[in-house]
């Protein structure tokens, strides 16, 4: 397993994007300064740290209402065997709220819940930028 970063959820996208663009000064992968999604970089070092609107998250998750509201922060962990991964951490007692399922074309993931309610999605890299 490898961590593949570590997420915000934000409510509001772009002031958050213009805060660590712009006042951190970390580079941002693809210029989406209305989101949905972001990934910063330092300067040096391999990783990094991504926004993406709350909003977002819960229609993948199929929340709604109050329950929509409440994530803040998402770890995601790479794994190379998205179903064999699921099946031994629930063998293991994790109770999955969503997935294995395409995210894109590019990934599948799966999400879960640490105890104390902090998202965790697993990502299978299906394909790999270029």
């Amino acid at each position: 397993m490898e961590l593949a970063q570590v997420r915000l959820l934000v409510t509001d996208f772009a002031a958050c994007y213009h805060f660590y663009a712009d006042v951190l000064g970390l580079k941002p992968q693809s210029g989406a300064e209305q989101g949905p999604y972001e990934k910063f970089s330092p300067a040096t070092g391999s990783a990094g740290i991504a926004i993406q609107d709350r909003a977002m998250m819960a229609e993948v998750l199929g929340e709604v209402g109050e329950r929509a509201s409440g994530h803040r922060s998402l770890v995601a962990l790479r794994v190379d065997d998205l179903d064999a991964h699921c099946a031994q951490i629930t063998a293991r007692g994790a109770t999955l709220l969503h997935g294995p399922a395409h995210l894109t074309d590019r990934m599948r993931v799966a999400h879960l819940k640490d105890p104390e309610g902090n998202l965790v999605e697993l990502q299978e890299w299906l394909l790999l930028r270029g």
